[in-house]
């Protein structure tokens, strides 16, 4: 289906307060032909447009390479996000720029949850409107200021000193812990076919984001599956500093405790309820699974580690997160369950 190439770039920035790199301004697939095209799906022009694949670059840099069957699903995907893009807009010109950034009933927990008794219709009205919005899709544009605000990671950054991230950088710099160790060793392999993630401004990035977040947290310190995490936040965030706070209410807030600790109890115990949960809403899938021996972990460990970011195109990864950095870890089951439903229907 698809496949990653590496391809040469020359547009990207390494300085940690300012963009991290630049993406292509127009769509968010760019063909690497002059023009997009819808392949034909009669039966002679269908057997001879299979003989055809065509290279995409998505809108975070990775190459992807498909049939015709998967380009004109991904010329589908590109319109709909555009579309979406032009509902959020209207919906600024309706409610004022940066609507979403007000107090609303927060569906994560925790941070931004008002009380009934104070509870306003705008409020409400606009809690809704944000969770119809972002299940829909949030335009790649908004992403970093939506994710910051309704993740609670604008509210966690305001806690400390401005100057929190950069001095927790300085103060590591030159450390080597078992978690330094690793994260070194694990950098080239990170998305190894991603040209910025592979160059070596982009690993010192995600370096400094990786080794900063072992250094405050220590009990989590660094598990492998975060290096995916924090470069797909780097290069949605632009800039290291937000990709740290993401990732820091991510491992803090919003997903099950402990995912990311030693023993990885959080994940286990994720993976028990996903088993039970397959046994009841996919009982015949389960049933197969059963008989075959076959352990579901095997696959789904990954998936809730690395978030699918290893599992599934960016753009459509990214979707998941729009859900996740909402409405908390319960997404993650959903998609798991899904991409289960797919598969056996495919």
């Amino acid at each position: 289906m698809f496949s990653t190439q590496i391809r040469d770039v020359d547009d990207f920035n390494p300085r940690r307060r300012r963009t991290l790199w630049n993406t292509p301004a127009a769509s968010m697939l760019t063909t690497t032909t002059t023009h997009t095209i819808r392949y034909p799906t009669s039966r002679k022009g269908h057997a001879n447009a299979h003989q055809l694949s065509a290279k995409f670059e998505d809108l975070y840099g990775f190459m992807v390479e498909g049939n015709v069957d998967d380009v004109n699903v991904l010329n589908d995907v590109r319109e709909k996000i555009r579309e979406q893009g032009r509902v959020w807009w209207a919906v600024e010109a309706s409610k004022g720029a940066n609507w979403y950034l007000q107090p609303r009933i927060s569906s994560n927990g925790g941070e931004g949850v008002i009380s009934v008794t104070s509870l306003k219709l705008s409020v409400l009205t606009n809690t809704i409107t944000l969770r119809r919005l972002i299940r829909k899709g949030v335009p790649p544009v908004l992403r970093p200021k939506v994710w910051l605000s309704v993740s609670g990671a604008a509210k966690k950054r305001s806690t400390v000193p401005e100057t929190y991230y950069d001095e927790l950088i300085r103060a590591t710099e030159g450390k080597t812990t078992p978690a330094t160790l690793q994260i070194d060793h694990d950098l080239p392999r990170t998305f190894p076919c991603h040209p910025w993630l592979n160059s070596e401004d982009g690993q010192a990035s995600l370096r400094r984001v990786l080794v900063g977040y072992s250094f405050r947290d220590s009990e989590v310190g660094y598990c492998q599956g975060l290096n995916y995490v924090a470069a797909l936040l780097l290069l949605v965030m632009k800039t290291e500093e937000d990709a740290f706070w993401m990732l820091a209410v991510l491992l803090e807030n919003v997903l099950v405790n402990d995912c990311y600790t030693d023993n990885l109890s959080g994940c286990h115990v994720e993976q028990r309820v996903f088993k039970d949960l397959l046994a009841k809403k996919c009982p015949r899938i389960a049933a197969h699974l059963e008989a075959m021996g076959f352990d579901v972990s095997l696959v789904a460990t990954e998936w809730f580690l690395c978030l699918f970011s290893k599992t599934l195109p960016s753009e459509t990864t990214l979707r998941v997160w729009d859900v996740l950095f909402n409405e908390g870890a319960k997404v993650l089951f959903h998609v798991a369950l899904a991409i289960f439903k797919v598969c056996v229907h495919s």
